[in-house]
C-alpha cells in the first residue's frame, strides 16, 4: 500500500472518530504511529500496517455500530462502503485476537466466515503489537499494562473482560515475537 492509501485511511478514521470519539481517535493515531515505526521490518507491507492501525477501531463510530462488535462493524464498513483492499479489511476485522471476542459474543462463525484471518503471521502480530502497546490516549505502554487497563475499564466479568483474559497469552506472545524481530534489527 502506498502513501495515498495511508492518507485516505487517516482521513477516513478522523472523519468517523475525530469528533464523536476523540479519545478513540487519539488511540488510533497512536497505533498508526507505532505501525509507522515498524517500517524497517514490514517492508512492502508497512503502509498496509499503518492503514490498518489507524482504521482498526473505526467500527466504534456510532453511525457504524450495527452489531456492537467494532471489528466486524468496521470491516463491513470498509468493505461495503469503501471497497477497501481485502487484506486491510481482514486485518481490521481480526485485529488483536478479535476471533476470541467474537466467540464471547456469539459471532465467531460470522466473523470467520466473512473475514478469514490472514495467513500472514508477522502482519497479524504487528497489528496486535501496535494496538496492545498503545494506551487509549495514544501513548506507549507495555502489553501487560494495556491488558490491565482494559480489564480495569471493562471489568473482569464483562464480555471484554472475559475476552482479554483469554486472549492475554496470544497478545503477549505476539508482542514478544515483534519485540524479538525489532531487537534483531541493526541499529
Amino acid at each position: 500500500m502506498d502513501h495515498l492509501t495511508v492518507t485516505w485511511a487517516t482521513q477516513l478514521a478522523e472523519t468517523e472518530l475525530g469528533t464523536t470519539l476523540s479519545r478513540r481517535w487519539a488511540h488510533s493515531q497512536g497505533v498508526a504511529a507505532r505501525a509507522a515505526e515498524l517500517e524497517p521490518v514490514m517492508g512492502k507491507d508497512a503502509g498496509l500496517l499503518t492503514a490498518a492501525g489507524v482504521l482498526h477501531d473505526v467500527g466504534y463510530a456510532p453511525r457504524l455500530a450495527e452489531t456492537g462488535f467494532h471489528p466486524l462493524d468496521g470491516a463491513r464498513f470498509l468493505r461495503d462502503e469503501h471497497s477497501a483492499d481485502e487484506r486491510l479489511v481482514r486485518l481490521v476485522a481480526n485485529h488483536s485476537c478479535a476471533l476470541l471476542e467474537a466467540e464471547e459474543r456469539g459471532l465467531r462463525d460470522v466473523l470467520a466466515g466473512e473475514f478469514p484471518l490472514l495467513d500472514e503471521p508477522l502482519l497479524v502480530d504487528a497489528l496486535v503489537y501496535c494496538d496492545m502497546t498503545t494506551t487509549p490516549d495514544g501513548h506507549r505502554a507495555t502489553a501487560q499494562d494495556r491488558v490491565a487497563e482494559i480489564l480495569g475499564r471493562y471489568g473482569p466479568d464483562s464480555v471484554v473482560g472475559r475476552f482479554i483474559r483469554r486472549a492475554s497469552p496470544e497478545i503477549f506472545g505476539a508482542v514478544a515475537r515483534v519485540e524479538m524481530i525489532l531487537a534483531a534489527q541493526p541499529r
